[in-house]
């Protein structure tokens, strides 16, 4: 009986502390949510997201440039990183031995875990100072770069999530290693990857350090894909630190709308893996 008693004691204390844990963690996303929200709510309008910023000292304005321009950026880097790490995990997965599997792993790791600012400089050192100026391409070829060990691996994971049954039927009927691959195994894993895929987006979504080296910024549109581009994360960053309390608004609400976007990407790549399995049942 005692010894029953204090399992039942230790579980019920691990219980509510886990319990209280997890609230823990929900209370501060609210937290944030809320406050980005009390703090910026007073500057979302129709013009934040239509109108180009005002110069200091006016009031208004908005950040339709900097929108654009993020949407700009991470389509490139989407184009970047995407593909490339796709291919990178389906080979890890279907085609490379276990020694070069382990070492292009063991690098991928190496690479996820490389600051950004190391990454913004390579990217400054190898894009901007050939070109000659900061550009669009440059933020986007940057971002990219760090999409790739995250797609590497998500690739990999998903698609060694497959039975094994899969591959050996299709290549029972005649297909080749690689048409099994990308005809059965991949449209298989097709949900897990995209939601892989939107979840790394969202998380190269808010990052300042490697474009302030490439994109830069400006205070108006950005034509085409060579020039310097504005985007969210660098203009909350620079309304942050000017000493104008309009700019600070601005900058909240900014900051508002890059989180409101994340947790949107990352509510539909979870409302995607949770289908994934349903839809495979069917």
């Amino acid at each position: 009986m005692g010894i029953s008693r204090k399992r039942r004691t230790t579980n019920a204390v691990m219980l509510t502390l886990s319990g209280l844990c997890a609230l823990l963690v929900v209370s501060v996303l609210f937290f944030i949510l809320g406050y980005l929200l009390w703090n910026g709510a007073t500057s979302l309008s129709w013009n934040f997201f239509t109108k180009l910023p005002k110069p200091i000292g006016e009031t208004g304005g908005g950040m339709a440039n900097a929108i654009v321009g993020s949407g700009k950026i991470l389509l490139i880097a989407t184009l970047v990183g995407v593909p490339l790490g796709f291919l990178a995990g389906v080979f890890v997965a279907e085609f490379s031995g276990k020694t070069f599997a382990f070492l292009l792993r063991y690098t991928v790791d190496l690479l996820n875990g490389v600051p950004s600012i190391v990454i913004g400089i390579v990217a400054y050192a190898l894009v901007v100072k050939p070109m000659g100026h900061y550009s669009t391409l440059a933020g986007g070829i940057a971002l990219g770069i760090m999409m790739i060990p995250i797609a590497v691996r998500t690739t990999e994971e998903f698609l060694r999530a497959i039975p094994n049954s899969l591959r050996e039927g299709a290549m029972a009927l005649g297909a080749t290693k690689s048409k099994a691959v990308f005809t059965v195994i991949v449209p298989a894993a097709i949900s897990g990857l995209t939601s892989g895929m939107m979840l790394n987006l969202a998380r190269v979504a808010g990052e300042t350090a490697p474009l302030l080296f490439t994109a830069l910024g400006n205070m108006f549109w950005s034509p085409g894909w060579l020039h310097p581009s504005a985007s969210l994360p660098v203009m909350i960053y620079n309304y942050a630190i000017a000493p104008d309390d309009n700019l600070h608004s601005q900058a909240w609400a900014a900051g508002f709308v890059l989180l409101a976007l994340v947790l949107s990407i990352n509510v539909t790549a979870r409302m995607i893996i949770a289908r994934g399995p349903a839809s495979a049942r069917r």
